[in-house]
This record gives structure tokens, C-alpha cells and sequence, in this order.
């Protein structure tokens, strides 16, 4: 089982916050992007991120039940900001490999642990290919 929903909502209010800075420039690490589909509203929610091939793939350390993954998934699309750049996605597919195999060694054990198999893949697409969460498209 992923991590508990207890924990989402604290990180949400609280620790994501404190994280989202880092998140943006650290390896392996990543801030999306998002306008809520019913709100309207742009959020930002720090994950965990990898190249697989030649789509960028993010692990859903809470599973596939998430207001996040709902706004990318129902938009088919968002920003994912890493390493000091904003990388537009396109193209989301969520998908889930119980050994989590496209996962560096370390990272693999600890989603395995918590039980994270999930992911969610994306294509990067050119930055003026559309409108992007955030900006208008004028």
C-alpha cells in the first residue's frame, strides 16, 4: 500500500512547502505543475522523477488516487520543473510494474517497501506547442 493519505494531507499543507524549492534543482527530484480541474487554480506538488527512454516517468509514492494525478491526467498535461528548467509534458499514462525495475536500486527498494509500484509517464513536448498550466495561452 502506498503512502497513507494522513500523510498526503500534511505533506500538502505543510512539509510540500518547505520541499518545493529544492525539489525544482535536486536529481531526481521534480516540482509538476498543475491547474485543478475544478478549481481552475495552478498548484505545484514536489515528486519523485526519472528518464525511462524517452519519457520522463514520476513515481506516485501515494498511488493512483491523487488530486495531482487527476488535474494532469484530465488536462493531458502540465510543467514539470527539474533541475532548473521547465520541461512542458504532454501525454500521460499511469502504469504500474510491482518490482518497480525502471527504478534506481535504492529508490526501487523503498518504493517496494511502501508498497509504490505506480507511475505516471509523460512526453516532453516543445515549450510552444500549447498552452501550459499557469500561463495563458496569449
Amino acid at each position: 500500500m502506498p503512502l497513507p493519505r494522513a500523510l498526503a494531507r500534511f505533506n500538502k499543507v505543510a512539509t510540500n512547502r518547505i520541499t518545493t524549492p529544492f525539489a525544482q534543482v535536486l536529481p531526481g527530484t521534480a516540482v509538476v505543475e498543475h491547474r485543478g480541474r475544478r478549481s481552475g487554480r495552478v498548484f505545484r506538488t514536489p515528486v519523485l522523477l526519472f528518464t525511462v527512454d524517452d519519457r520522463l516517468r514520476i513515481a506516485l509514492t501515494y498511488g493512483a488516487d491523487t488530486d495531482w494525478l487527476r488535474n494532469v491526467c484530465a488536462a493531458g498535461q502540465a510543467v514539470v520543473h527539474t533541475r532548473g528548467r521547465a520541461v512542458p509534458v504532454t501525454a500521460p499514462v499511469v502504469g504500474d510494474d510491482p518490482q518497480a525495475s525502471w527504478a534506481p536500486m535504492p529508490v526501487r527498494w523503498a518504493l517496494q517497501a511502501i508498497g509504490a509500484t505506480g507511475y505516471l509517464d509523460c512526453r516532453a513536448r516543445p515549450a510552444d506547442s500549447g498552452p501550459q498550466p499557469g500561463h495563458s495561452g496569449g
